[in-house]
């Protein structure tokens, strides 16, 4: 293959990536005693306000069954609740609790907002080639729109802007 060498480099790349994810993650979980997922949790439910278990699992592109035991090991700890919707009692919200919002608070800047900001400052067509090749990526193991993907990919960033 002619390409062999750049696609090793390529992977190592990602495999780099998904490393630095990894450390990013454990951080948090030895400093809050959290998990990266369940940081995911509170930051989301900081920057949009209260969900529902389906949208907040939608934007942490986790299955629903997987939002529930999150969910319920943050209850326990007392840093979120479920809350009866006003005027709709069949819907429950995720709400954070006194202790959650000041641990939500305290949380460091995640890699999200870092790769958030550094993008925007590219021009607009490298980060669509990025984007691009991201989707490539991802077509190539079969994940598509967060389908058949029972990791937390952090806040979308439909979520931190609106």
């Amino acid at each position: 293959m002619e390409n062999e060498q750049e696609i090793k480099r390529l992977v190592g790349a990602i495999r780099r990536f998904y490393r630095v994810v990894q450390h990013d993650g454990s951080k948090e979980s030895k400093q809050f005693g959290l998990t990266s997922a369940q940081s995911h949790v509170l930051r989301t439910l900081y920057y949009v306000g209260p969900l529902s278990s389906v949208d907040l699992s939608r934007h942490l592109y986790v299955t629903a069954s997987n939002m529930t035991g999150l969910i319920d090991r943050l209850e326990k700890k007392e840093l979120v609740s479920r809350v009866r919707k006003e005027g709709d009692r069949r819907v429950t919200l995720i709400t954070l609790t006194a202790k959650g919002l000041g641990v939500a608070q305290s949380l460091p800047d995640p890699l999200e907002t870092k790769l958030i900001s550094g993008l925007g400052h590219m021009p607009v067509e490298q980060v669509s080639q990025l984007n691009d090749a991201m989707e490539q990526i991802l077509s190539l193991l079969n994940v598509e729109n967060g389908e058949n993907c029972d990791l937390p990919m952090g806040l979308d960033t439909q979520a931190t802007t609106s």
